[in-house]
């Protein structure tokens, strides 16, 4: 038997104008977590690609089980037993879980044609309750939560025998209780002997599974490490390129008069009674535990969601906002939690989305003053240092922390006074979250006042001047960020009947 179930030689690979991957490295062991990470750009969605038969090596070669491979298509590798679990799950959302799993290698009579579902059912329910799934087959998928439907993802991967598991940011969009069972389950697939490669931009994913973990910069493999005794600044190294020796930049922002508060705002069924300010140069952190409100509240803010009661005052005047192009038109900016769907049209350039929320500031006589969007755009991305080839790029085609950065450019055009920022840094690498850091306290030294939604609670403790706690729809407690702790803030978050703290998240 061989050393390595997949063994990856020389990989590289070339588009026009770019080498996505060069001279790459990997191998992974039967029943192995091995992890792969490094900052968005750095060749990890391009190997698994090749792993996985989307893509073709330029040069290099694959070896399963000691044997070379040559994919000519993703099905190849189905056939070997590879497949992935993707961060955005695509399903069909109104099929069953049952449909979902067994789509497009159904049981059928061969001489009828009729597709055996009793069958179907049974080896669904058996694969759903290894798992540990709360839910049935003839579930909808569209009614399932996000952790629910990568469940149903990774049964899908077993329904074809899979040998290897490709788990691709699986904890991005999941609370810390979801990660906890996500966790679980992919130790229990180690245990069965299924070998998993596990990308993430979270560094405790890494050493809460990983065995190994195989780090790229730039398209070139840089090391392989055991993870046991791996010293985080080492790996941190290793993925950017530097030494970060500070996370959270100082803070030199002069805080001012209160710029916006809100008082005793309420919507029934999420959020109730809840009060407070923000300063010029301030950031507030709200934060608590899963299903608390504070992404309700904000939303309410920004004129997305109604509310039941309350006042909003902006420079000590009340205002009444009922829809976002309101708030806009008051000086309120948001920047939301799902930049995919929400924040950014993808297929759209740089400048077209950075431009789209004030258009009317680029109109002159009822036509558009392309020249002056391209300057605005030129001048915002080199500010927030958006790396992308040109301006005329699409939007889909810069890395996370880029597109976050992107919709902070789009937010500038127009004349801000508050900035509502729910989870700047989620789904994004080290690199980048320091970036994002960097250009919120350059926001925040010009005088806008911040709300940041967040849901680490380094990020809560180390970038903010006031922490709120939301429990349950109602505000709990406010800190000054000084007197803070973690085991302060997770106790103020706890319900009202003290059951424990699983999750800080949305």
């Amino acid at each position: 038997m061989a050393d390595y179930i997949l063994e990856l030689r020389h990989i590289s690979k070339f588009f026009p104008g770019v080498q996505a991957l060069k001279d790459v490295h990997f191998q992974l062991k039967p029943a192995e977590i091995h992890a792969i990470m490094g900052e968005n750009g750095a060749g990890k969605s391009t190997l698994i690609k090749i792993i996985t038969g989307v893509y073709h090596p330029d040069e290099g070669e694959i070896l399963f089980n000691g044997q070379p491979v040559h994919f000519r298509s993703p099905l190849d590798a189905q056939r070997l037993g590879i497949a992935a679990v993707y961060q955005h799950v695509a399903c069909f959302p109104d099929l069953s879980v049952l449909e979902n799993i067994f789509l497009g290698h159904e049981s059928f009579d061969s001489l009828t044609r009729k597709i055996h579902w009793r069958e179907l059912r049974k080896k669904a329910e058996v694969l759903l309750q290894s798992l540990d799934a709360d839910f049935s087959p003839s579930a909808s998928m569209g009614s399932l939560s996000i952790a629910q439907q990568q469940i149903v993802e990774i049964a899908k991967a077993l329904s074809v025998d899979a040998k290897i598991l490709i788990m691709d940011e699986p904890t991005a969009p999941l609370s810390r209780r979801e990660c906890e069972d996500l966790y679980r389950i992919t130790e229990g697939l180690r245990d069965k002997g299924v070998s998993i490669i596990f990308i993430s931009h979270r560094i405790e994913d890494m050493y809460r599974l990983a065995e190994r973990v195989t780090v790229l910069r730039d398209g070139h493999y840089i090391a392989t490490w055991d993870v046991p005794g791996l010293e985080q600044a080492r790996l941190v190294q290793g993925m950017v390129g530097r030494e970060i020796t500070q996370y959270f930049p100082s803070r030199h922002a002069a805080i001012g008069e209160e710029i916006f508060r809100v008082e005793g705002l309420s919507r029934t069924g999420f959020f109730k009674d809840i009060s407070f300010s923000v300063r010029r140069g301030e950031i507030v952190a709200l934060t608590g535990l899963v299903g608390a409100g504070r992404t309700e509240i904000c939303e309410s803010l920004y004129g997305i969601s109604p509310r039941d009661a309350g006042r909003l005052f902006l420079e000590g005047k009340e205002i009444a906002i009922h829809t976002s192009a309101e708030a806009l038109a008051h000086g309120i900016g948001y920047l939301p939690e799902d930049r995919m769907k929400q924040g950014l049209v993808l297929d759209w350039d740089l400048i077209r989305n950075i431009t789209l929320a004030s258009l009317k500031n680029f109109c002159r006589n009822g036509f558009m003053q392309p020249s002056q969007e391209k300057d605005i755009a030129l001048r915002l991305t080199d500010s927030l240092k958006v790396k992308t080839a040109h301006i005329y790029a699409k939007a889909s085609t810069l890395s996370g922390g880029n597109q976050q950065k992107l919709i902070v450019a789009k937010l500038l055009t127009s004349k801000l006074k508050l900035i509502i920022l729910d989870e700047p840094t989620k789904g994004v690498d080290v690199g980048a979250k320091t970036e994002i850091y960097r250009i919120m306290n350059q926001l925040a030294e010009e005088g806008y006042g911040i709300i940041m939604i967040s849901s680490e609670m380094p990020e809560v403790i180390g970038m903010s001047d006031r922490i709120v706690v939301i429990r349950e729809g109602r505000k709990s407690a406010e800190f000054a960020t000084p007197d803070a702790t973690q085991e302060t803030i997770l106790e103020a978050a706890m319900t009202a009947h003290g059951r424990e703290a699983h999750a800080i998240a949305g």
